[in-house]
């Protein structure tokens, strides 16, 4: 579904969407239909029309000459068609598979794969048992039978004419013993997959034959048959493992030291993986979890980890423990705190020097960036994972190899979006505005105006560090919530009652006799057009499920917030709404068109405004503070209120609301995560982490992958190898740094310049550590020779008056050099302690 701007009349009609609208999804041949559109009328409730996506992103509509002239609003959504699907039987379709692939490679690549399984179960059936691992003799036999095979057949039965890749059967065979968990999790997840579509009847299944392959895992520089014995089963819970690397990989595999950032639904999958590989299960190996939050109710649905007797604990400790219990010899250390510029004290160079690798596991970009800055900043492997619904991906960092890690601007910067406070007060156009506007309502209902009065009480100053914007809804908030103290449930239903009647009548109707909906701008254009949608106001009736659940959930929070009872019982409430009046129209906060009219009403009317909160506050001077509200995306009230203030908002405009799943998904900042992507991008993280533990691996073997599991998209390729930065004669890339002794005794600042330039033949124009300048070539002479003649360590201390952090190996120093005519990032020269 998404908003309208305009419909043009003409054949075809051009349909453009609001410019608020993400990038929609429609595609060509979509059937959709329409609804809440004013003016062209004739569209709403329409048969469902075919529409072609224009390069513009606009959408032709078919004809709509003879319809009448678009006003304002509405809404297009898709209507899905079912489809019908069917397969062939397993006699046809082993000799004429139709394979899941991306490109003509993975379709020869598959077929091969398909010859190979097929070889394998021949095997089986004449010899009682699976290939021996590594055994040439066996390995050859598969070949050999995949060979007599019959040919096989395309779409229409003829032959295909393909020639079999021996070295791939080969391989197949070769390793075909062993059982890797990471392989597991991938086609488990996708095998699930498929189960939810065939009991859901949503998304495509597959169509017939998924072939997924990991050889990229295997050693390339090994001997082609290496010793059998190192792959002997040892009667432990490796064997499967130990059949494909060997037992002298799975040893080292054990004395790996990994950091996991996030303890989250992936984080969960990993640590679980983490367990059934053996990292850190021996030596001087372990896992450290690093994760500052604690296990709430909605975490269970999807972070496996956790269970209802966990709430409220520490994430870290609990998927620690929970790990622990799926492998007794895995060394998990849970630590609490959060990876941030305020904990380098914690995660520190000692810290980082025990690790061999991170793996992260996060769901803001933000943190994303930080955890990636210190891998390259200390050298170490990062391996990271994400999913949407879906939608997953996972990506491999390898020190020197592979590209450093890049946020997308456009996710990083979506993160911090905001929405102008006018347009979220009084000119919604999306849902995400009245999601927006109801988790404001909450906020400043049931904790700011508590807190405000909790605040006079204690005669602290509790509106001097508003801004304008906040004073003037304070106004009407606070005074709505100090009229009187409720004494009883029924005061309570009565003041939401009138909070119903202030937001979706009354206030609306205030707006409208401001800007009446035939109200037409200078230019001639109607003031309620395009982004601005027209509201309507709303009559408050009982039997309406989200006019009941509205008053319902706000009452109850009210008398929460002033510690009486409340109640559940929906009959009962409307029996009492009934009886109750409603209540006359209050005091009305002022409206502005926009921020700049409020800004500007602010600094005439501002100190009027806080004088007159303030009065209204001095009655509150005695009795019992309020207790201030923190949304609780876990508790039933809080999601519920502002589920239902979204949709009567959205009712008010003609916007199409968010259910109450998606509203708490959304105000409640839950990244959307199915077990089934997440424990798929968990096994390709897995699979990658084979690479970073065995032998140096050429870039080649290394995959970023990414899957849409509703649309069966797979795809993996190879990193970017990363970017050569010059100047001058001198080359680096992002994992290059100049390193430098402190020496002893220790160097001054003139003898670390002369070796700097010494180092890349380059004199050095500036020198910071951090924000602190520490040398510049344009200072006096004078000034200069002051800071050259001083020891490195005592003019940064004198510089920034900061002492170096217990264990601190390293002080990072930032230069420029002469000659430098645009802005370029040169290497950091990291000052070896």
């Amino acid at each position: 579904m998404a908003a309208i701007q305009h419909i043009s009349q003409g054949s075809p009609g051009i349909l453009t969407l609001r410019e608020e609208t993400d990038a929609h999804r429609f595609n060509n041949g979509d059937l959709v239909t329409f609804s809440g559109i004013e003016g062209m009328v004739e569209l709403n409730g329409c048969a469902p029309r075919p529409l072609h996506v224009q390069r513009d992103g606009t959408l032709e509509i078919g004809d709509t000459t003879t319809f009448s002239r678009y006003l304002r609003g509405g809404a297009v959504t898709e209507v899905k068609r079912p489809k019908t699907v069917s397969h062939e039987p397993l006699d046809t379709a082993l000799l004429q598979p139709r394979v899941v692939a991306q490109s003509p490679q993975e379709v020869h690549r598959a077929h091969c794969l398909h010859q190979a399984f097929h070889a394998l179960h021949k095997f089986q059936q004449l010899h009682g048992r699976p290939p021996k691992p590594w055994d040439p003799v066996d390995a050859e036999m598969v070949v050999d039978l995949a060979q007599a095979l019959e040919s096989l057949k395309g779409t229409e039965g003829e032959p295909l004419e393909e020639q079999l890749d021996k070295a791939l059967v080969r391989t197949v065979a070769l390793s075909s013993a062993g059982g890797l968990s990471p392989m597991a999790a991938v086609l488990g997840a996708v095998a699930a997959q498929e189960v939810l579509k065939a009991v859901s009847k949503k998304f495509m299944p597959l169509d017939q034959w998924l072939y997924f392959d990991a050889l990229d895992c295997l050693p390339e520089d090994e001997e082609p048959f290496p010793n059998p014995e190192d792959y002997a089963p040892r009667d432990c819970r490796y064997d499967g493992q130990i059949a494909v690397f060997g037992a002298g990989f799975q040893e080292k595999l054990s004395h790996q030291h990994y950091l996991l950032v996030g303890a989250g639904a992936i984080g969960c999958e990993l640590l679980k993986g983490f367990a059934l590989v053996g990292l850190g299960a021996g030596g001087t190996g372990g896992v450290t979890v690093a994760d500052m939050d604690h296990v709430e109710r909605s975490n269970l649905s999807r972070q496996f980890l956790f269970r209802p007797q966990d709430f409220g604990r520490p994430k870290a400790e609990v998927a620690a423990e929970a790990a622990h219990r799926l492998n007794s010899d895995l060394q998990v250390t849970p630590l609490t705190y959060q990876l941030d510029l305020t904990t380098e004290h914690i995660y520190g160079d000692n810290f980082f020097s025990s690790v061999d690798g991170v793996a992260a596991a996060l769901d803001s970009f933000q943190a994303r960036r930080y955890v990636a800055a210190r891998c390259t900043h200390y050298l170490k492997p990062l391996l990271e994972a994400g999913t949407k619904g879906t939608l997953g991906s996972a990506c491999v960092f390898m020190p020197h190899v592979t590209e450093d890690y890049r946020a997308p601007a456009s996710a990083a910067a979506s993160e911090d979006a905001s929405y102008p406070v006018c347009t979220v007060r009084h000119f919604p156009s999306t849902t995400e505005h009245t999601l927006q506007w109801a988790r404001d309502e909450f906020e400043g209902l049931f904790h700011l105006s508590a807190k405000t009065i909790n605040c006079h009480q204690q005669a602290l100053t509790s509106l001097a560090h508003l801004d304008e914007s906040q004073v003037l809804t304070l106004q009407q908030v606070v005074l709505g919530v100090l009229r009187e103290r409720p004494q009883t449930w029924r005061d309570c239903v009565l003041w939401a009652l009138g909070q119903w009647q202030l937001c979706f009548h009354y206030g609306i109707t205030h707006l409208l006799s401001r800007f009446p909906p035939d109200k037409v701008l200078e230019n001639g254009t109607l003031f309620w057009s395009g982004p601005k949608q027209c509201p309507r106001p709303l009559e408050f009736d009982a039997n309406q499920d989200t006019h009941l659940l509205y008053v319902l959930a706000a009452a109850n929070l009210y008398a929460r917030m002033h510690g009486l009872p409340g109640s559940r019982d929906r009959t009962a409430l409307r029996r009492l709404l009934k009886l109750l009046p409603l209540p006359e129209p209050q005091d009305l906060a002022p409206i502005f068109a926009s921020d700049l009219e409020l800004a500007s009403a602010y600094a005439e009317f501002g100190p009027e405004q806080s004088k007159k909160l303030n009065e209204a506050l001095e009655i509150w001077t005695v009795g019992p503070p309020l207790e201030p509200l923190t949304f609780e995306k876990d508790d039933d009230f809080h999601v519920d209120f502002v589920a239902a203030a979204a949709s009567l908002r959205a009712q008010n405009y003609g916007i199409p609301p968010a259910d109450r799943t998606k509203t708490k998904r959304i105000v409640g900042r839950i990244t959307p995560a199915i077990a089934t992507t997440t424990a798929a991008v968990a096994g390709l993280v897995g699979l990658e982490l084979y690479k970073v533990v065995g032998s140096p691996r050429p870039r080649s073997a290394f995959r970023h992958s990414y899957l849409n599991l509703s649309e069966n998209y797979f795809s993996r390729w190879v990193p970017q190898a990363p970017a050569i930065q010059e100047f001058h004669h001198w080359k680096w890339t992002c994992w290059d740094r100049l390193e430098v002794p402190a020496g002893q005794p220790e160097r001054t600042l003139e003898s670390l310049l002369a070796h700097v330039q010494k180092l890349n033949g380059l004199r050095v124009r500036m020198l910071l550590h951090g924000k602190a300048l520490l040398y510049s070539a344009g200072w006096s002479p004078e000034k200069q020779d002051q800071h050259l003649s001083r020891r490195v360590t005592d003019l940064v201390l004198e510089v920034t008056h900061q002492v170096p952090e217990p264990g601190q190996r390293v002080l990072v120093l930032e230069l420029s050099y002469e000659g430098e005519e645009e802005d370029v990032t040169f290497p950091p020269l990291h000052y070896k302690l």
